[in-house]
Protein backbone atom coordinates (compact mmCIF):
# COMPACT_ATOMS: atom_id res chain seq x y z
CA UNK A 1 0.00 0.00 0.00
CA UNK A 2 1.24 3.49 -0.83
CA UNK A 3 2.84 5.39 2.02
CA UNK A 4 1.31 8.80 2.58
CA UNK A 5 3.65 11.76 2.90
CA UNK A 6 1.40 13.81 5.12
CA UNK A 7 -1.92 13.78 6.93
CA UNK A 8 -3.74 15.90 4.35
CA UNK A 9 -2.92 13.62 1.44
CA UNK A 10 -3.84 10.65 3.59
CA UNK A 11 -7.26 12.03 4.48
CA UNK A 12 -7.98 13.16 0.92
CA UNK A 13 -7.12 9.73 -0.42
CA UNK A 14 -9.17 8.09 2.32
CA UNK A 15 -12.20 10.19 1.48
CA UNK A 16 -11.93 9.42 -2.25
CA UNK A 17 -11.46 5.72 -1.64
CA UNK A 18 -14.36 5.55 0.79
CA UNK A 19 -16.70 7.42 -1.53
CA UNK A 20 -15.77 5.25 -4.50
CA UNK A 21 -16.45 1.90 -2.87
CA UNK A 22 -19.11 2.85 -0.31
CA UNK A 23 -21.98 1.73 -2.50
CA UNK A 24 -20.77 -1.87 -2.68
CA UNK A 25 -18.44 -2.33 0.31
CA UNK A 26 -19.35 -2.30 4.03
CA UNK A 27 -18.06 0.73 5.90
CA UNK A 28 -15.86 -1.43 8.10
CA UNK A 29 -13.93 -2.70 5.06
CA UNK A 30 -13.59 0.84 3.69
CA UNK A 31 -11.92 2.08 6.86
CA UNK A 32 -9.76 -1.01 7.08
CA UNK A 33 -8.40 -0.23 3.63
CA UNK A 34 -7.76 3.46 4.34
CA UNK A 35 -6.39 3.01 7.89
CA UNK A 36 -9.10 5.23 9.44
CA UNK A 37 -9.67 5.24 12.32
CA UNK A 38 -6.22 4.33 13.55
CA UNK A 39 -6.46 5.85 17.04
CA UNK A 40 -9.09 6.74 19.66
CA UNK A 41 -11.88 9.17 18.77
CA UNK A 42 -12.69 11.94 21.23
CA UNK A 43 -16.18 13.38 21.74
CA UNK A 44 -16.03 16.62 23.70
CA UNK A 45 -19.18 17.24 25.75
CA UNK A 46 -19.64 20.90 26.66
CA UNK A 47 -21.49 20.02 29.89
CA UNK A 48 -20.68 18.02 33.05
CA UNK A 49 -21.47 14.30 33.34
CA UNK A 50 -25.01 13.37 34.28
CA UNK A 51 -27.22 15.29 31.86
CA UNK A 52 -28.87 14.40 28.58
CA UNK A 53 -25.96 15.62 26.43
CA UNK A 54 -23.51 13.46 28.34
CA UNK A 55 -25.79 10.41 28.32
CA UNK A 56 -26.36 10.56 24.55
CA UNK A 57 -22.67 11.12 23.82
CA UNK A 58 -21.67 8.12 25.92
CA UNK A 59 -24.27 5.81 24.41
CA UNK A 60 -23.42 6.86 20.85
CA UNK A 61 -19.70 6.65 21.69
CA UNK A 62 -20.07 3.06 22.91
CA UNK A 63 -21.87 2.17 19.68
CA UNK A 64 -19.20 3.86 17.58
CA UNK A 65 -16.37 2.11 19.43
CA UNK A 66 -17.97 -1.27 18.79
CA UNK A 67 -18.52 -0.59 15.10
CA UNK A 68 -15.12 0.98 14.37
CA UNK A 69 -12.94 -1.04 16.70
CA UNK A 70 -11.22 1.90 18.42
CA UNK A 71 -11.87 3.51 21.81
CA UNK A 72 -14.21 6.51 21.90
CA UNK A 73 -13.35 8.85 24.74
CA UNK A 74 -15.91 11.23 26.25
CA UNK A 75 -14.18 14.43 27.32
CA UNK A 76 -16.38 16.70 29.48
CA UNK A 77 -15.36 20.35 29.13
CA UNK A 78 -18.11 22.47 30.75
CA UNK A 79 -18.12 26.20 31.31
CA UNK A 80 -18.56 29.62 29.71
CA UNK A 81 -21.89 28.77 28.12
CA UNK A 82 -20.34 25.76 26.33
CA UNK A 83 -17.76 28.00 24.64
CA UNK A 84 -14.82 26.15 26.23
CA UNK A 85 -15.85 22.78 24.83
CA UNK A 86 -16.88 24.06 21.40
CA UNK A 87 -13.68 26.08 21.02
CA UNK A 88 -11.55 23.06 21.88
CA UNK A 89 -13.12 21.17 18.99
CA UNK A 90 -12.91 24.13 16.62
CA UNK A 91 -9.15 24.30 17.19
CA UNK A 92 -8.62 20.55 16.73
CA UNK A 93 -7.29 18.95 13.54
CA UNK A 94 -9.97 18.17 10.93
CA UNK A 95 -9.02 14.51 10.79
CA UNK A 96 -12.15 12.83 12.14
CA UNK A 97 -10.74 12.16 15.59
CA UNK A 98 -12.37 15.04 17.48
CA UNK A 99 -16.08 15.85 17.74
CA UNK A 100 -18.11 18.03 20.08
CA UNK A 101 -21.67 17.77 21.37
CA UNK A 102 -23.64 20.57 23.03
CA UNK A 103 -27.11 22.09 22.94
CA UNK A 104 -28.51 23.75 19.83
CA UNK A 105 -28.79 27.09 21.60
CA UNK A 106 -25.12 27.17 22.60
CA UNK A 107 -24.09 26.38 19.03
CA UNK A 108 -26.53 28.55 17.11
CA UNK A 109 -27.29 31.48 19.37
CA UNK A 110 -23.96 32.08 21.07
CA UNK A 111 -22.88 34.07 18.01
CA UNK A 112 -25.58 36.62 18.92
CA UNK A 113 -25.37 36.36 22.70
CA UNK A 114 -21.64 37.05 22.74
CA UNK A 115 -20.02 39.98 20.94
CA UNK A 116 -16.87 38.01 20.27
CA UNK A 117 -16.28 34.27 20.16
CA UNK A 118 -12.92 32.50 19.82
CA UNK A 119 -14.29 30.49 16.88
CA UNK A 120 -16.55 31.03 13.87
CA UNK A 121 -19.35 28.47 13.69
CA UNK A 122 -19.72 28.78 9.91
CA UNK A 123 -16.02 28.60 9.09
CA UNK A 124 -14.50 26.46 11.84
CA UNK A 125 -17.15 23.78 12.45
CA UNK A 126 -19.50 21.60 10.42
CA UNK A 127 -22.56 19.57 11.55
CA UNK A 128 -22.59 15.79 11.62
CA UNK A 129 -26.07 15.12 13.04
CA UNK A 130 -28.48 16.47 15.65
CA UNK A 131 -29.77 14.25 18.45
CA UNK A 132 -33.36 15.37 19.29
CA UNK A 133 -33.90 16.35 22.91
CA UNK A 134 -37.68 15.94 22.98
CA UNK A 135 -40.09 18.18 24.92
CA UNK A 136 -38.43 19.97 27.83
CA UNK A 137 -40.22 20.09 31.17
CA UNK A 138 -41.21 23.35 32.83
CA UNK A 139 -41.06 22.58 36.55
CA UNK A 140 -41.73 24.75 39.60
CA UNK A 141 -41.24 24.40 43.33
CA UNK A 142 -44.22 22.45 44.63
CA UNK A 143 -45.12 25.07 47.24
CA UNK A 144 -45.94 27.67 44.60
CA UNK A 145 -49.74 27.95 44.08
CA UNK A 146 -49.75 27.55 40.29
CA UNK A 147 -50.83 24.76 37.94
CA UNK A 148 -50.22 26.45 34.60
CA UNK A 149 -47.64 28.81 33.17
CA UNK A 150 -50.20 31.65 33.17
CA UNK A 151 -50.85 31.11 36.87
CA UNK A 152 -47.12 31.04 37.56
CA UNK A 153 -46.63 34.30 35.65
CA UNK A 154 -49.39 35.93 37.71
CA UNK A 155 -47.69 34.72 40.89
CA UNK A 156 -44.29 35.90 39.62
CA UNK A 157 -45.60 39.44 39.20
CA UNK A 158 -46.14 39.60 42.96
CA UNK A 159 -43.13 37.63 44.20
CA UNK A 160 -39.37 37.55 43.60
CA UNK A 161 -38.57 34.74 41.16
CA UNK A 162 -35.43 33.14 39.76
CA UNK A 163 -35.29 30.62 36.93
CA UNK A 164 -32.57 27.99 36.88
CA UNK A 165 -30.81 27.46 33.56
CA UNK A 166 -28.23 24.86 32.61
CA UNK A 167 -26.00 27.46 30.89
CA UNK A 168 -25.94 31.14 29.99
CA UNK A 169 -27.80 31.66 26.72
CA UNK A 170 -29.53 28.29 27.02
CA UNK A 171 -33.18 27.64 26.20
CA UNK A 172 -34.51 28.39 29.72
CA UNK A 173 -32.49 31.61 29.79
CA UNK A 174 -34.21 32.65 26.56
CA UNK A 175 -37.66 31.73 27.92
CA UNK A 176 -37.08 33.71 31.12
CA UNK A 177 -36.06 36.79 29.15
CA UNK A 178 -39.01 36.50 26.76
CA UNK A 179 -41.45 36.06 29.67
CA UNK A 180 -40.12 39.22 31.25
CA UNK A 181 -40.51 41.18 28.02
CA UNK A 182 -44.00 39.91 27.22
CA UNK A 183 -45.55 39.84 30.69
CA UNK A 184 -43.59 42.46 32.61
CA UNK A 185 -42.19 40.01 35.14
CA UNK A 186 -38.71 40.34 36.64
CA UNK A 187 -37.55 36.73 36.59
CA UNK A 188 -33.82 36.47 37.33
CA UNK A 189 -31.86 33.80 35.46
CA UNK A 190 -29.48 31.75 37.59
CA UNK A 191 -26.96 29.78 35.54
CA UNK A 192 -25.67 26.35 36.55
CA UNK A 193 -23.12 23.96 35.11
CA UNK A 194 -25.63 21.35 34.01
CA UNK A 195 -29.12 20.28 35.04
CA UNK A 196 -28.60 18.35 38.28
CA UNK A 197 -27.71 21.32 40.53
CA UNK A 198 -30.33 23.44 38.77
CA UNK A 199 -33.19 21.09 39.64
CA UNK A 200 -31.91 20.54 43.19
CA UNK A 201 -32.18 24.27 43.84
CA UNK A 202 -35.77 24.31 42.54
CA UNK A 203 -36.60 21.41 44.86
CA UNK A 204 -35.12 23.27 47.84
CA UNK A 205 -36.83 26.53 46.94
CA UNK A 206 -33.58 28.34 46.18
CA UNK A 207 -34.97 28.86 42.65
CA UNK A 208 -38.65 28.80 41.81
CA UNK A 209 -38.72 27.47 38.24
CA UNK A 210 -36.51 25.68 35.71
CA UNK A 211 -36.73 24.06 32.28
CA UNK A 212 -34.86 20.89 31.35
CA UNK A 213 -34.92 17.28 30.25
CA UNK A 214 -37.50 14.84 31.56
CA UNK A 215 -34.99 12.52 33.26
CA UNK A 216 -33.26 15.29 35.19
CA UNK A 217 -36.64 16.71 36.21
CA UNK A 218 -37.92 13.27 37.20
CA UNK A 219 -35.05 12.87 39.66
CA UNK A 220 -36.65 15.58 41.82
CA UNK A 221 -40.31 15.15 40.80
CA UNK A 222 -41.13 13.45 44.11
CA UNK A 223 -38.92 15.79 46.11
CA UNK A 224 -40.68 19.10 45.75
CA UNK A 225 -40.84 19.89 42.01
CA UNK A 226 -44.01 19.82 39.91
CA UNK A 227 -44.44 20.03 36.12
CA UNK A 228 -46.74 22.78 34.82
CA UNK A 229 -45.98 22.48 31.11
CA UNK A 230 -43.66 21.22 28.40
CA UNK A 231 -42.05 22.97 25.47
CA UNK A 232 -42.41 22.08 21.80
CA UNK A 233 -45.38 21.15 19.67
CA UNK A 234 -46.35 17.86 21.33
CA UNK A 235 -46.71 16.47 24.84
CA UNK A 236 -44.00 14.46 26.54
CA UNK A 237 -44.63 10.71 26.28
CA UNK A 238 -43.76 10.51 29.98
CA UNK A 239 -46.11 13.33 31.00
CA UNK A 240 -49.20 12.85 28.82
CA UNK A 241 -51.42 14.87 31.16
CA UNK A 242 -49.15 17.93 31.17
CA UNK A 243 -50.11 20.31 28.33
CA UNK A 244 -47.59 22.06 26.14
CA UNK A 245 -47.08 25.78 26.61
CA UNK A 246 -48.59 26.18 23.17
CA UNK A 247 -51.75 24.37 24.32
CA UNK A 248 -51.85 26.74 27.27
CA UNK A 249 -52.10 29.69 24.90
CA UNK A 250 -48.46 30.72 24.50
CA UNK A 251 -47.97 31.25 20.78
CA UNK A 252 -44.43 32.64 20.96
CA UNK A 253 -42.19 30.94 18.40
CA UNK A 254 -39.60 30.14 21.02
CA UNK A 255 -41.78 27.74 23.03
CA UNK A 256 -43.00 25.86 19.93
CA UNK A 257 -39.55 24.95 18.65
CA UNK A 258 -37.83 21.69 19.51
CA UNK A 259 -34.15 22.06 20.15
CA UNK A 260 -31.57 19.35 19.96
CA UNK A 261 -28.03 18.29 20.69
CA UNK A 262 -25.83 18.81 17.63
CA UNK A 263 -22.81 16.61 17.05
CA UNK A 264 -20.26 18.78 15.25
CA UNK A 265 -16.80 18.29 13.74
CA UNK A 266 -14.01 20.69 12.76
CA UNK A 267 -14.56 22.15 9.30
CA UNK A 268 -12.59 20.30 6.67
CA UNK A 269 -13.20 16.87 8.16
CA UNK A 270 -13.37 14.46 5.19
CA UNK A 271 -16.86 14.06 3.74
CA UNK A 272 -16.70 10.28 3.94
CA UNK A 273 -15.91 10.46 7.66
CA UNK A 274 -18.79 12.87 8.30
CA UNK A 275 -21.17 10.60 6.41
CA UNK A 276 -20.04 7.55 8.34
CA UNK A 277 -20.41 9.27 11.70
CA UNK A 278 -23.93 10.47 10.82
CA UNK A 279 -24.94 7.08 9.42
CA UNK A 280 -23.78 5.42 12.62
CA UNK A 281 -25.86 7.87 14.65
CA UNK A 282 -28.89 6.70 12.67
CA UNK A 283 -27.85 3.07 13.13
CA UNK A 284 -27.38 3.64 16.87
CA UNK A 285 -30.86 5.18 17.13
CA UNK A 286 -32.37 1.91 15.87
CA UNK A 287 -30.72 -0.24 18.55
CA UNK A 288 -32.49 -1.50 21.66
CA UNK A 289 -30.02 0.39 23.84
CA UNK A 290 -30.83 3.67 22.12
CA UNK A 291 -34.56 3.00 22.27
CA UNK A 292 -34.29 2.45 26.01
CA UNK A 293 -32.33 5.68 26.46
CA UNK A 294 -34.85 7.66 24.41
CA UNK A 295 -37.68 6.11 26.39
CA UNK A 296 -35.94 7.07 29.64
CA UNK A 297 -35.54 10.68 28.52
CA UNK A 298 -38.96 10.78 26.79
CA UNK A 299 -37.53 11.47 23.33
CA UNK A 300 -39.66 10.04 20.50
CA UNK A 301 -37.59 11.35 17.56
CA UNK A 302 -34.31 10.12 16.06
CA UNK A 303 -31.21 11.76 14.55
CA UNK A 304 -30.94 12.09 10.76
CA UNK A 305 -28.24 11.27 8.25
CA UNK A 306 -25.78 13.88 6.99
CA UNK A 307 -27.96 15.16 4.13
CA UNK A 308 -31.05 15.46 6.34
CA UNK A 309 -29.04 17.18 9.06
CA UNK A 310 -27.63 19.74 6.67
CA UNK A 311 -31.09 20.50 5.29
CA UNK A 312 -32.51 21.06 8.79
CA UNK A 313 -29.44 23.07 9.80
CA UNK A 314 -29.92 25.47 6.88
CA UNK A 315 -33.62 25.93 7.67
CA UNK A 316 -33.62 26.05 11.47
CA UNK A 317 -30.45 27.91 12.41
CA UNK A 318 -31.66 31.25 10.95
CA UNK A 319 -34.88 30.95 12.99
CA UNK A 320 -32.98 30.44 16.26
CA UNK A 321 -30.59 33.25 15.44
CA UNK A 322 -33.45 35.66 14.71
CA UNK A 323 -35.00 34.83 18.09
CA UNK A 324 -31.74 35.74 19.80
CA UNK A 325 -31.48 38.96 17.80
CA UNK A 326 -35.08 39.95 18.58
CA UNK A 327 -34.64 39.34 22.32
CA UNK A 328 -31.47 41.39 22.34
CA UNK A 329 -29.73 39.43 25.09
CA UNK A 330 -25.99 40.02 25.48
CA UNK A 331 -23.83 37.96 27.83
CA UNK A 332 -20.63 39.98 27.63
Amino acid sequence: MKRFSDRRSFLQTAAVAATTVAASTPWVNVWAQTKWPAKPIRIIVAFPPGGLTDALARSYGDHLATKLGVPVIIDNKPGAGAIIGIDAAAKSPADGYTLVMSTSGTFWQNRILYSKLPYNLDKDLTPVTVFPSGPLVVGINDKIPANTMAEFVAWAKKNPVSMGTYAPGSYPHMVADQTNRVHGTQIQSVHYRGEAPMWLDVASGQSQIAIGSYLAFNAVASRGVRAIGVTGSYRSPKLPNVPTLMEQGDTAKLVTLEGGLPLVAPAGTPEAVLKLLADEAVAWSNTDKAAKLRETFAIPNKPKNLAGTRKDWEGEVPVWIKLAVDLGIKLD
